[in-house]
């Protein structure tokens, strides 16, 4: 192994190192209005129940639906739809419906009343689990109730946002199976 040099960095721009996984769409539905929001700052925090944590502005149009419906969905796009989950981030749900405005297809959900977005890989219905840091943090803890994935690709090429304008594509994949322990994978 070589050693690597390193130079100072800004601790503003950190996130370009350690932003936490795929752009996704999260779609919400209350009091017959619905909305889609882009988001980048989600995580797992539990594999049993399924537990996702996502921070959400409370200067987001998105913000109060979610608060007051408790529920959301999920949405995994992949680099299809690059421009549409750009234009999604930039416009307001309070002045444009999203749906009809970037011509998404809005599906009923099996479990939440938010709908899913059929254009995108991936969906997971999700109702709120806990909400203790959403006052102080604005960071939601959703329990992922239901899940919905297409079955090709296994691995789709999703968006990750690391500032400026910038995205990481993933999809390329490299296995170490092999080294794993039994029951640690």
């Amino acid at each position: 192994m070589r050693r690597i040099a390193k130079y100072d960095f800004p601790v503003s721009g950190v996130r370009r190192f350690l932003e936490p996984g795929p752009i996704v769409l999260v779609s919400s539905q209350c009091k017959g209005e619905r909305n889609i929001m882009t988001l980048g700052w989600h995580v797992v925090l539990e594999f049993t129940p399924s537990l996702i944590g996502l921070m959400i502005s409370s200067a987001n149009h998105s913000f109060g639906m979610i608060r007051a419906s408790g529920e959301c969905v999920v949405n995994l796009p992949t680099t299809a739809l690059t421009d549409i989950v750009v234009g999604i981030g930039n416009t307001s749900g309070a002045e444009i419906d999203k749906f009809a405005h970037f011509g998404l297809t809005a599906e009923q959900a099996s479990a939440v009343a938010a709908p899913l977005i059929a254009e995108c890989h991936a969906a997971f219905e999700c109702r709120l689990h806990d909400d203790v840091l959403v006052d102080t943090y604005n960071f939601f803890i959703f329990e992922v109730v239901k899940a919905h994935v297409a079955p090709r690709p296994k691995h789709p090429q999703t968006l990750h946002y690391t500032g400026d304008g910038v995205f990481m594509v993933a999809g390329k994949t490299i296995s170490r199976k092999s080294l794993f322990r039994p029951g640690m994978l």
